[in-house]
C-alpha cells in the first residue's frame, strides 16, 4: 500500500494543556481507517491538527511525502484534505445550490462537480432550492459531506458524521461512505457507532489519552467483541 497520510510524533493541545501525546497514525492511498475512541481521549484535537485548524507543538503531517504540520488550514486545504466537522455547520439560510457554490468558488481541479456530487446524492438533488435550514437532520449531514467532495480532497476527514442522526439514516450516511472508498477516496473516520465504523473502515485504530494504542484490519477487531469492551467500553 501507499501510504497518503503519514503522522509521526504529533503532539498539540490548547492553552497549554498536552492532549495528543505523539500520535503515530497512517492512512494509505484508497483507503479507509476509523478512528475510535471514548470521549475526551482526542480524535477531534487529531483532526483538527490534520486539518490546520489547531498547530500542533510537535511532530509531522505529511501528504503523499509533503509537510502539512503548522500550515494554516487554507493551505492543508489546497494541499488536498477536507473535513466534514462534528454537527454539519453547513449554511442554514442559503439553499442547498447555494451551499454548493460556495465550495465550487474554491474547489481544486477534480472530477467532483456539483451535478456528479447530485448523482451520488439524489434525495438532495431533489431538495437543491430548499434552504440548508429546511433539510433533515441527514440531508444536513450528506450536503456537508457534497461540499467537502467539492474541493477535490485526496483525503476527506469526518468527524462524528453519525452524531445525532437516527439509525436508519446512520445506515444510509454509511453506504454513501463506503461508495466514497470504493471509488478511492482515503477517508479518515472519527466515529463513535461501531455499525458505521466497520462498514466504512478497512482498519480500526484506537485511541486512548492522545495516544495510538491498538490497529488492527477491520474484520479482525470485529471478531474479538472482548477486546472492542476492553478498550472501548462497548
Amino acid at each position: 500500500m501507499t501510504a497518503l497520510l503519514e503522522v509521526e510524533g504529533l503532539r498539540a493541545g490548547y492553552a497549554g494543556s498536552a492532549v495528543l501525546h505523539g500520535v503515530d497514525l497512517q492512512v494509505d492511498q484508497g483507503r479507509a481507517v476509523a478512528l475510535l475512541g471514548r470521549n475526551g481521549v482526542g480524535k477531534s484535537t487529531l483532526l483538527s491538527a490534520v486539518m490546520g485548524l489547531l498547530r500542533p507543538t510537535a511532530g509531522s503531517v505529511r501528504l503523499q511525502g509533503r509537510e502539512l504540520a503548522g500550515r494554516p488550514a487554507h493551505q492543508v486545504a489546497r494541499s488536498g484534505v477536507a473535513l466534514v466537522p462534528q454537527g454539519r455547520r453547513v449554511f442554514a439560510d442559503l439553499t442547498v445550490d447555494q451551499n454548493l457554490q460556495v465550495a465550487t468558488g474554491r474547489r481544486a481541479v477534480g472530477p467532483w462537480t456539483s451535478e456528479r456530487v447530485y448523482q451520488l446524492l439524489p434525495q438532495l438533488a431533489e431538495r437543491r432550492r430548499h434552504r440548508a435550514d429546511q433539510l433533515s437532520g441527514g440531508e444536513q449531514q450528506m450536503l456537508a459531506v457534497a461540499r467537502a467532495l467539492l474541493l477535490n480532497p485526496r483525503l476527506l476527514l469526518l468527524d462524528e458524521p453519525s452524531d445525532g442522526l437516527a439509525p436508519t439514516v446512520v445506515a444510509r450516511v454509511a453506504v454513501m461512505l463506503a461508495d466514497l472508498r470504493d471509488q478511492g477516496l482515503s477517508i479518515l473516520l472519527v466515529e463513535q457507532d461501531l455499525r458505521t465504523a466497520f462498514a466504512v473502515a478497512d482498519e480500526i485504530t484506537v485511541m486512548r489519552k492522545g495516544e495510538i494504542v491498538h490497529r488492527a484490519p477491520t474484520t479482525e477487531f470485529r471478531r474479538d467483541a472482548a477486546l472492542a469492551t476492553r478498550l472501548l467500553g462497548v
